[in-house]
């Protein structure tokens, strides 16, 4: 555990190193780094036969990928001006300038394989991002896959290349859960949603209101839905765990503690009624 812990502090210092640029912070918003990914990263590589450096400059390239795609996500689509614009145009030129980071990184190495493995994987993530955005997916499966694919493209690409299926199927119904799970939760706590809303267009396509003019009735089952999904997601990730050969204690207190925070279906649409 010891070790995964000074590997994660190792790589989060480094990209912190890169991201958290003085000008830029002035205008926009710190980038977060995504904790469970960095772990799960980490993990995965740790079991890698490559050398520290190695495992390190992976770990790095790719989150600096995930913090580039997480930073655009930010950006609206809304008419702005004056400060706020400027805050946009930032944010994207961040993003942009996240991206390029992990280009040098590695270029530098040399290693043309990793570049066309995880360019294949923001391609894939930007897909299937334009899909859910501008409602391409014809039904409530093709969307979950969308966001299974998003959240989980990057981390499927490394463990193709070093030959690890387990950690693809553990990593993306995690992720996954994860994600349903937060916006399950903004959605009972604000009654708003991105993914709830999408889910809406999907369920109830004649339906003009907004989501947050739904009938109790309509509500719950929109919950209903995505019960099912993080259900489906917690079986996943129980098999995932017995399949991943050397799951570390750090790594498996982690996927424990996302699993306890899944609320009986009964208890999620009691507190939407």
């Amino acid at each position: 555990m010891q070790d995964i812990k000074i590997n994660m502090e190792y790589v989060r210092k480094q990209i912190e190193g890169k991201v958290l640029h003085p000008y830029l912070l002035k205008y926009i918003d710190e980038p977060v780094i995504d904790q469970d990914k960095l772990l799960l990263l980490v993990s995965m590589l740790n079991e890698a036969e490559l050398t520290q450096k190695q495992k390190n400059d992976y770990s790095v390239t790719a989150m600096l990928i995930q913090v580039a795609l997480d930073t655009h996500e930010q950006v609206s689509n809304t008419q702005i001006a004056g400060e706020m614009q400027k805050n946009r145009q930032l944010t994207v030129l961040a993003g942009i300038y996240y991206s390029s980071l992990y280009y040098k990184i590695l270029s530098e190495s040399k290693d043309i394989g990793m570049i066309r493995l995880l360019s294949d994987g923001i391609k894939e993530v930007n897909e299937h991002k334009i899909s859910v955005y501008q409602h391409e997916t014809e039904n409530v499966e093709g969307l979950m896959e969308s966001v299974r694919l998003i959240e989980s493209s990057l981390f499927s690409k490394i463990a193709e290349c070093f030959n690890k299926p387990a950690w693809t199927e553990l990593s993306s119904h995690l992720l996954l859960m994860k994600r349903l799970m937060e916006e399950r939760g903004r959605y009972l706590d604000q009654g708003t949603s991105f993914l709830f809303e999408r889910l809406k267009r999907l369920v109830f396509p004649k339906k003009e209101q907004e989501l947050a003019d739904l009938s109790a009735e309509q509500k719950r089952y929109l919950l209903l839905i995505a019960n099912r999904y993080i259900d489906h997601s917690k079986d996943m990730i129980d098999k995932g765990m017995k399949a991943v050969p050397f799951l570390n204690s750090l790594l498996e207190e982690r996927i424990h503690s996302i699993l306890d925070q899944h609320q009986p279906m009964t208890k999620s649409i009691a507190e939407e009624g």
